[in-house]
């Protein structure tokens, strides 16, 4: 079986059936010299189109590693009983590296492996080292690494420091490319909303994002378009940015699928609570336990034992892992309002539960009422398969020129987490959010999530 038909069953998608086949790679635009030479050069480079990956680190598990190294190596898929090995019909020409420490950097010699040009600067990685654009596609990737923290938890990852270099290539060449970041925008709504329109006045096609919205769901949930939706909750853990974020992604990535009565996709308002400040909300009908239960019904990780006991008893993983400073020991609540007046609720539950499940109240088809759950699932490390649909949406994204999903669902996500994380330092005060509840966009018809076995589905047979 070929490969295009692999992916094509793999994401079982109508319409995303074309390849590559429509790309004309940049021509050579000279023999400028290289910022690295490259070695073992694929013969065939010049049939398919060039990507240049921009990343914070590339160390062992970091997103660079995960992302780039799937574009660079394949990866596996199950078909038929079958592993197929699915490359994507991609260059990656250049790989730029902003922090590389002797002792945690795999990038470097990745690159010189693979024959990919090592950049010493975002606008060479995107040039070539011949002074215009000469790539057709980018890889934005600034998760992980050495930052500063603000006074919300949030690690100041220099997204839009990059996305900006990015534009200034587009501008001076007088073209632009698709380009896809990593995860939220920014950690500032502000610079996140600018970056938006930013790509919207140069025309450049924008993707931003995880894997939650596209991994595995178990069991298989799609809400259909239009459904009236009366309350949602997401039951996750983790890092109070970094999951938190992912946390917010799952809930949006199935809220926006709802009945809005016309109004907007945004939010009004935004709550953080911690502690026992958790709990009162759900004694007062802040948020459902009800839906809790239902959540916690899926998880795989859930601890045997009281929920508030077991959020107590929470310690970090020693030695001290990354970024443990933000993983708080105690329970977290978003409260999310938004515009149409559906209320939403996250709980982060660090010593309870060690993934992301979700559960919400609506209509059935008979115009009742039912309560449907799920488990995002992130297969662990090393292989962290959840990246495995993620780069795929990516492969299509680069090709269709075309997001899978509306940017601004990701501005949306990003914002209320930039929020949420304000009203923790501000005493947990409820916020409004005018510039949030102007954001609107249509949720796409068929949500993406991957739908294929994770491994090998072939029964044994004795």
């Amino acid at each position: 079986m070929t490969s295009s038909s692999t992916r094509r069953h793999f994401l079982e998608m109508a319409g995303v059936t074309a390849g590559m086949a429509g790309w004309s790679a940049v021509p050579p635009s000279g023999s400028a010299p290289q910022a690295t030479t490259a070695v073992g050069l694929n013969p065939n480079a010049g049939a398919r189109p060039k990507v240049a990956a921009l990343a914070s680190v590339y160390s062992y598990l970091s997103h660079a590693y995960h992302i780039v190294g799937r574009f660079l190596d394949g990866f596996p898929v199950y078909e038929a009983g079958a592993e197929v090995l699915h490359r994507p019909p991609l260059e990656l020409a250049s790989l730029y590296i902003e922090q590389t420490a002797a002792a945690t950097d795999l990038g470097q010699a990745k690159a010189r492996r693979h024959g990919v040009r090592l950049s010493p600067t975002i606008d060479d990685a995107l040039t070539l080292g011949t002074g215009k654009l000469a790539v057709d596609a980018v890889l934005l990737i600034a998760e992980h690494g050495d930052y500063p923290y603000n006074e919300k938890l949030q690690k100041l990852y220099p997204r839009g420091k990059y996305f900006r270099a990015v534009l200034e290539v587009f501008r001076s060449s007088g073209r632009a490319v698709p380009v896809f970041i990593d995860k939220h925008l920014s950690y500032s709504r502000a610079e996140a909303r600018e970056m938006v329109e930013q790509a919207r006045a140069q025309d450049v096609p924008l993707m931003a994002g995880s894997s939650l919205p596209v991994t595995w769901r178990l069991p298989a949930l799609e809400i259909p378009l239009g459904r009236r939706c009366h309350d949602v909750l997401v039951a996750s853990r983790g890092d109070l940015e970094i999951f938190g974020f992912h946390a917010l992604e799952t809930l949006q990535c199935m809220a926006e699928r709802r009945d809005r009565r016309g109004k907007p996709q945004g939010v009004a308002a935004v709550t953080c609570l911690e502690g026992d400040g958790v709990w009162e909300a759900g004694d007062r009908g802040a948020w459902s336990w009800k839906l809790l239960e239902h959540a916690l019904g899926r998880s795989h990780t859930r601890n045997p034992g009281d929920i508030k006991q077991n959020t107590r008893d929470f310690r970090p993983p020693a030695p001290p892992g990354r970024d443990v400073p933000t993983k708080l020991r105690h329970p977290i609540a978003f409260l999310v309002e938004y515009v149409d007046g559906l209320r939403a609720t996250v709980l982060i539950l660090n010593g309870h539960v060690d993934d992301t499940t979700i559960a919400a109240r609506l209509d059935d088809a008979a115009g009742g009422e039912t309560i449907v759950s799920t488990l995002m699932y992130l297969p662990a490390p090393p292989g962290a398969s959840f990246f495995n649909p993620l780069v795929l949406r990516i492969e299509d994204f680069f090709h269709a020129r075309k997001p899978p999903y509306p940017v601004e669902r990701t501005l949306l996500t990003g914002g209320i987490l930039d929020v949420a994380l304000e009203s923790r330092v501000r005493d947990h005060r409820r916020i409004e959010t005018p510039e949030l509840a102007a954001i609107d966009y249509q949720a796409p018809g068929d949500s993406g999530y991957i739908r294929t076995p994770l491994v090998n589905p072939e029964p044994n047979r004795i």
